[in-house]
């Protein structure tokens, strides 16, 4: 079973990617379902998260939607302003919602919202941390009730960070023990200035807990035009080094990827770099840990 456990789809004229301008040249169309779809099957990937790219609601329920029409869609990671006065009554709005299309190969009238966690299409929920001015946000007393209701539905909560934040974000952890944590694409080193002793550190402190989970993707955007194998290996091994091989989660955080490389190019890389691994290792981190973190 393989899942890559971050990947986006968005629809420019909804209008809400505000990051999305057309000096992105590469990223400025739509990316839809049918884009990924010959290279999911080329590289026998059955599942897929799909990550919100808007801080929006209205992006969530479209991704919803998109996920109760296709069935290589394993779930959803939305979002919802944690800190506003509503927000618990928009996440549970949210975890109700199945979608207006008939998920592919479901039985008539079958529900993909409401239910327990693993039917349930919304997986978690991730504020776009590195998007926001203050980077104590995260541990503002307005969020608890959100967090605390998060943390009850088995929703998780998705770190989208860098280096900056990771001493917050420990501090983050510590005060909700009972919230599931994933640090997307390793907390984005700056790969191509070669920092690495800071935010090594932080990544240490961090995965100490035992607890948190980490996404091995993301990682050739921030290397820099001359990326290399030689000069991501130390971050993923020091990843690995940290987090172990059954709390890393591969992703392609496609088409965001596409800036640096294709999908089968990084496909290639990642099984280079994790060429150490045994059998059961490998397919933990390829698929086996997306599939019990997402409870797929």
């Amino acid at each position: 079973m393989r899942v890559d456990a971050h990947q986006h789809y968005w629809q420019l004229s909804r209008g809400d990617y505000g990051w999305l301008t057309p000096q992105l040249t590469e990223l400025y169309r739509d990316y839809m379902p049918d884009d990924l779809a010959v290279l999911l099957s080329t590289h026998n990937i059955q599942h897929t998260i799909v990550v919100q790219a808007a801080p929006t609601v209205a992006e969530t329920v479209y991704l919803l939607d998109l996920a109760a029409a296709q069935k290589t869609i394993g779930g959803v990671v939305g979002w919802v302003d944690l800190s506003a006065v509503d927000a618990v009554k928009q996440i549970q709005t949210l975890c109700g919602y199945s979608g207006q299309a008939n998920r592919a190969g479901a039985l008539p009238g079958e529900e993909y919202g409401a239910g327990d966690s693993q039917q349930r299409m919304l997986k978690g929920l991730r504020p776009m941390l590195q998007d926001i001015t203050d980077d104590d946000w995260m541990l503002q007393p307005q969020l608890q009730s959100a967090l605390t209701f998060m943390a009850q539905q088995k929703l998780c909560f998705e770190a989208l960070v860098e280096p900056r934040h990771l001493a917050n974000l420990k501090q983050f952890i510590q005060q909700n023990p009972e919230l599931v944590v994933v640090i997307d694409h390793g907390a984005k080193p700056n790969i191509g200035s070669g920092a690495f002793t800071a935010w090594a550190e932080g990544i240490s402190a961090i995965a100490a807990d035992g607890k948190t989970y980490c996404k091995l993707s993301g990682l050739l955007t921030e290397a820099g035009d001359d990326w290399s194998l030689a000069s991501i290996k130390p971050y993923v091994d020091h990843l690995l080094a940290c987090f172990g091989p059954y709390r890393l989660l591969w992703g392609s955080d496609w088409p965001v990827l596409n800036l640096a490389a294709d999908y089968s190019r990084w496909c290639e890389l990642t099984d280079r770099l994790l060429s150490r691994l045994n059998d059961a290792e490998r397919a933990a981190v390829l698929g086996l840990n997306a599939m019990k973190f997402y409870r797929l």
